[in-house]
């Protein structure tokens, strides 16, 4: 018996022998594992019962176990590929403790239950694990597992490891030809990346290469280039090249924070996502990517020497398709890319600079013609031929054209500048109302209107415009509106006959052009009105500038009193009638503010108030001055000369003390007022007016015409509507306001302040007869107030209690009342200047000012 077994073990002895030399033959016949481990898993059984032999490779990056082959010779479902954790495998703890393991019993193991799991599914219930360690370098581990428990004993563990050794010499060559082999595809696609950038100026036709020769080393089912656009800081979707239609395309934008691409731009750190399920980030993006099947995808920063550019992404339909060396090598192309991109970039940008250019200088040129069209023409038809043969060199277009807007009839006007073809979409000259039109809704919202065939169809049932227009097969319109100083004068329109016709460019372009012809259609419109006007434009100018220049009183009407709420009664009447009024009244009551109170109320209040005192021209120019003169017309008149008549055409012509008007003139007058019309002296032309007549006298031009003084019949003519302006003496309640009101007006003029006015002076004024009426009344008060040295009104009363005498001597001048007044105050104080009891303080004026005022008024005291 001992002999048996001796003999048994001696043959068992030569079998593992026999078997691991099989094993070096397996090793030395097969290059690949999963060949050699398939040799090894029908080898095997010959010594020790093994049903399934498997090899797991240690990942140090990722700390993971990964089953790189498994192989059986029975039938089974286990695949390679699986990956745990080096913690939660029995390949991970054998890989650490460089023991060996042995389970018996797999159904009382409790460890690993994800691994233990998937054994017992394929009827495993024992399995041995041995270290794969050689001298440099731990590998990983191999397994044996068996269909029976308890297969395996310390014998066949002590074999199993010898195997081991072996084999894991085979794996450690083979993973190193393996490297060497990847490092030689990955230098050899590097040089194709080169040179499919060196041969591929396009991007996307760069990256449709690339999808096609990266997967040789890096499995992907897309790759995209994703771009960071500064002016809006979002990360752009450039390029996305796919086998499959997908949902995402180019373009898609998302702010930078919330796009994978975004954070490797900022972080310029390679991004790995290995399940896209479980990802929290990126909430616009993720679901996207779930809905065209990505599971996984990583993403690396494309960079230059110079400036960030973005980043390129590649993914796959499965989870964790990735390791670290696959990112790291499309990081190495990815910094190939990087610099084509950046070329593309630079070029694209030269590019579009250059369009730009050329752009703007056509776009100058452009402008420059118009603007010497402008200045060269100022006829509107001449203008409009210009500027359409300008126009059609940089717009293409079918059809182009002015319409002005008429404001007063609120009416557009079409002026057609060009046609393809000799066509017109409009008639010229057509007069349309104010409806909705293209045209008008440019002019109404001062801004350029665009519109598409659609939208002129839906202004068809306002416009016939717009009818003609798609009659026309116009499916592209622009109106530019031509706005000059705020003001719209039309709009510049084309036409084509092509959908989307007109880029932002083109309008801007256009609105350039709008404001150039603007000032055209202005200075046209102006030239004509000049044209016709000038002689009467230039001498109302010249009146109005002189009238500016004469000291006048505008100020409103003063006074409660009902006799003066009586006269505006009447004005409020006679004001809006057209008639002719005749103002009555003493002098200095206020005629020429009641004229002017009449024509401001009119509806002529917007034009020339031109008013004439016939009293204070001589007899003989009196003529000259109504009706004008031509020049040579007498002696001395050198120029023609534009009469009051003409400059009141549309106006308003008040004549003031008009019974100063000689006999042989009334009669010229009287023809005016009947028929309108007249003749400048020493011309036969006939000048037809519009003119309101307003006129006023202090005489009594009844009596006149009993004295036959004034002609009767342009006595009736003027008295159509007699208005007497009351005496201040019959206003006396209306004394204190005017005494007020200016007292307050000459003191800002003189920069004084009067605040206040004694109740006795004001009484004295009020009582007093005021034969000069309210000028009289001004002029005191306005010598009160140069005397008055403080905020008190000081009025030289003594003045009104009697009436100037025949003979008597003329009212002293202001500045002989100043320096009387001076005299007084120092007479007073003792001749003391300075000092609290001084001059000057009486006064209310400085040291220095009093010694100012004596010397000019020669003031010293006497000796």
């Amino acid at each position: 018996m001992s002999d048996a077994i001796q003999q048994l073990c001696r043959d068992s002895s030569i079998e593992w022998h026999r078997t691991l030399l099989g094993v070096s033959e397996a090793i030395a016949s097969h290059r690949d594992l999963t060949e050699l481990f398939r040799d090894l898993a029908q080898r095997l059984p010959r010594v020790v019962h093994v049903n399934f032999v498997s090899l797991s490779l240690h990942d140090p990056a990722r700390r993971m176990m990964r089953l790189h082959t498994i192989q059986a010779n029975v039938p089974a479902d286990i695949v390679g590929g699986h990956e745990c954790p080096v913690e939660d495998s029995p390949g991970g703890l054998v890989w650490q403790t460089q023991q060996p393991l042995l389970v018996p019993d797999l159904a009382e193991e409790r460890r690993w239950p994800s691994v233990t799991g998937l054994m017992q599914e394929d009827g495993i219930n024992s399995f041995c694990v041995v270290p794969l360690t050689t001298a440099v370098r731990r590998v990983g581990a191999m397994g044996f597992a068996s269909l029976k428990k308890e297969a395996y004993g310390e014998e066949d563990v002590e074999f199993l490891q010898q195997v081991g050794k072996q084999v894991a010499v085979a794996v450690d060559n083979a993973l190193h030809h393996q490297d060497l082999t990847h490092e030689r595809d990955r230098l050899r696609l590097l040089l194709e990346v080169s040179e499919s950038i060196a041969s591929h100026r396009d991007l996307g036709e760069l990256f449709h290469d690339l999808a096609q020769r990266l997967p040789r080393i890096v499995p992907f089912d897309y790759i995209n280039l994703v771009l960071h656009d500064p002016t809006r800081e979002v990360m752009r979707l450039h390029i996305l090249a796919v086998p499959v239609p997908s949902t995402i395309s180019p373009g898609l934008e998302l702010p930078v924070d919330e796009s994978p691409g975004g954070v490797v731009w900022k972080t310029q750190q390679p991004l790995m996502v290995d399940d896209v399920m479980q990802e929290r980030r990126f909430p616009k993006l993720i679901p996207l990517l779930r809905e065209n099947g990505v599971q996984s995808f990583c993403a690396v920063p494309l960079t230059t020497a110079l400036r960030r550019l973005g980043a390129m992404g590649f993914g796959s339909l499965q989870r964790r398709a990735y390791q670290e060396a696959e990112l790291n090598f499309m990081q190495q192309v990815a910094n190939q890319v990087a610099v084509a991109v950046d070329n593309v970039l630079h070029d694209e940008s030269a590019q579009s600079a250059q369009q730009q250019l050329t752009h703007e200088r056509d776009h100058v040129r452009l402008l420059l013609e118009v603007n010497n069209a402008v200045v060269s023409h100022l006829g509107l038809d001449d203008l409009f031929t210009a500027v359409s043969a300008c126009l059609r060199k940089v717009i293409q277009h079918d059809g182009s054209g002015l319409v002005l807007y008429d404001q007063e009839t609120r009416r557009y006007r079409v002026h057609v500048l060009s046609f393809a073809k000799n066509e017109s979409f409009i008639e010229e000259g057509r007069v349309e109302s104010d409806c909705r039109t293209p045209a008008s809704i440019a002019i109404t919202t001062r801004k350029p209107a665009v519109f598409s065939e659609q939208e002129l169809k839906d202004l068809c049932s306002e416009s016939p415009v717009a009818q003609h227009l798609i009659a026309e097969g116009v499916k592209a319109f622009c109106s530019v509106p031509l706005l000059y100083h705020d003001r719209a004068l039309g709009a510049l329109n084309v036409g084509r006959r092509r959908e989307d016709a007109f880029s932002p460019e083109d309008i801007g372009l256009l609105s350039e052009v709008a404001k150039q012809i603007a000032i055209a259609v202005e200075n046209a419109q102006a030239y004509r009105e000049i044209t016709e006007l000038k002689d009467k434009l230039a001498k109302e100018k010249l009146y109005l500038e002189e009238e500016i220049r004469t000291e006048q009183n505008f100020e409103e009407i003063i006074g409660e009193s009902s006799a003066l709420k009586q006269v505006l009664k009447q004005v409020e009447i006679v004001a809006s009638t057209g008639s002719t009024v005749l103002i009555l009244g003493d002098t200095g009551t206020g005629k020429e503010l009641l004229a002017r109170a009449i024509h401001n109320r009119s509806e002529r209040r917007g034009r020339t108030f031109v008013k004439m005192n016939c009293a204070a021209i001589p007899t003989g120019l009196l003529e000259s001055e109504l009706f004008g003169h031509e020049r040579g017309a007498f002696t001395g008149a050198i120029a023609q000369k534009i009469g009051r008549f003409e400059l009141a055409d549309g106006g308003t012509l008040f004549l003031d003390e008009v019974g100063d008007i000689p006999l042989e003139l009334q009669s010229k007058l009287l023809r005016v007022l009947q028929e309108q019309e007249f003749e400048r002296l020493g011309s036969t032309k006939t000048i037809r007016v519009d003119i309101r007549l307003l006129a006023a006298t202090n005489r009594d031009l009844a009596a006149m015409v009993t004295d036959k003084q004034f002609r009767s019949d342009l006595y009736y003519r003027l008295n159509v509507f007699p208005i007497v302006s009351p005496p201040l003496r019959e206003r006396r309640e209306d004394i204190p306001l005017l005494v007020r009101y200016f007292a307050q007006k000459h003191s800002r003029r003189m920069n004084k302040q009067i605040e206040q006015i004694p109740s006795e002076t004001m009484a004295a004024l009020s009582r007093y007869h005021w034969p000069g009426n309210v000028r009289e009344l001004e002029n005191l008060i306005e010598r009160a107030v140069i005397l008055s040295p403080g905020v008190e009104l000081h009025v030289p009363l003594a003045e009104l209690k009697a009436p100037a005498r025949e003979g008597a001597q003329p009212v002293t001048t202001l500045e002989a009342a100043e320096r009387d007044h001076i005299v007084r105050a120092l007479q007073v104080a003792n001749w003391v200047i300075g000092g609290p009891t001084g001059a000057a303080a009486k006064l209310g004026m400085k040291r220095t000012t009093l010694q100012s005022k004596m010397q000019k008024l020669g003031i010293s005291r006497p000796t």
